[in-house]
């Protein structure tokens, strides 16, 4: 059972939910400490006062903000835990939007939030029924470890999530970081599609999803205990970084990328473009014929107007 690091409640309108809060994830990597490698004696960080010059436990350390180069201002937990914020004891949901209009870069952190007894129970599930039925995620500001942060709040298996958010203004501006205006060939640009095609999956429950680094880095801690010859790394055929040539890249990644799923024969990626549009073709052309068949030229062209309109309200939306 893991730990609670927070409890208090959800806002939602004047209904209260108290809860507690769990990290919804945990960290499988192999960590390393510091070693003196003449000995192999634990190396550690020690905190010394500069001005008494002496190692201070930590009763004797708190918190303070530096005002000014000889001014220090001392902040205590207690005074933090008591700020003057309703957010300072609650997360407070502010809004109710859909989930795709919120750039993923903003999502942080995931935490499971639990009823605080069986008076919570009902209005917890109230809230999961409500976010459930409107299709929505609940945006709610709170107050952690001296700061007031966002929050996104969903639906997972029936459990309430709270992601922690970055503010708005914390998001870089990529513009500087774009590439300067080119053309890109439309081949390509189907090659691309074609291997977007290939490799797509329905979910990430795959063997292919695992740590691999740190079953790596866990046989050659094991090879060294036992005093066997470490691991060879697999030799690479390709040089990293190179760019090569864009069509002959995509045909052999979409090749590549069909032999890993059982796929045999190779594939040209502009049969599997084509191939994909084809049935959208047919039918866009078979409707407007059946249905204007009787019909004037000018109906006809009001159909294909309106036809042309619809498609364009379909087009998915850009990342």
């Amino acid at each position: 059972m893991p730990r609670t690091i927070w409890s208090g409640a959800i806002s939602f309108g004047l209904v209260t939910v108290p809860i507690h809060v769990t990290s919804a994830t945990e960290h499988h990597a192999i960590q390393f400490h510091q070693y003196h490698l003449q000995d192999m004696g634990r190396v550690r960080v020690r905190k010394f006062c500069e001005l008494e010059d002496r190692e201070v436990g930590n009763a004797e350390i708190g918190k303070g903000y530096e005002y000014a180069r000889d001014q220090v201002v001392p902040i205590s937990d207690e005074e933090l835990s008591n700020l003057p914020l309703p957010t300072a004891k609650a997360i407070e949901i502010a809004a109710f939007v859909p989930l795709e209009s919120i750039d993923p870069i903003q999502i942080g952190e995931g935490y499971y939030l639990t009823p605080d007894g069986t008076v919570a129970a009902k209005p917890y599930k109230l809230l999961v029924q409500a976010l459930g039925r409107s299709s929505k995620v609940a945006i709610a500001k709170y107050a952690w470890s001296g700061r007031e942060r966002l929050g996104l709040l969903r639906i997972r298996e029936d459990a309430l999530v709270l992601h922690a958010m970055r503010w708005p203004d914390e998001i870089r501006d990529p513009a500087e970081l774009v590439p300067p205006p080119m053309e890109v060939d439309e081949g390509e640009i189907e090659g691309a599609l074609a291997l977007v095609e290939t490799m797509s999956r329905e979910d990430l429950d795959d063997a292919e999803f695992r740590d691999t680094y740190t079953e790596a880095l866990a046989k050659v801690i094991e090879a060294k205990r036992e005093h066997q010859p470490l691991p060879e790394a697999p030799e690479t055929s390709e040089e990293p970084g190179k760019v090569l040539d864009l069509m002959a890249a995509l045909q052999e990644s979409v090749n590549k990328a069909r032999t890993s799923r059982g796929e045999t024969g190779d594939a040209d990626v502009h049969d599997l473009s084509t191939a994909k549009k084809s049935p959208a073709k047919k039918t866009a052309r078979k409707t407007p014929a059946k249905k204007t068949a009787s019909k004037t030229a000018s109906k006809s062209t009001t159909a294909k107007k309106t036809a042309t309109k619809k498609t364009a309200a379909r087009k998915p939306r850009s990342a």
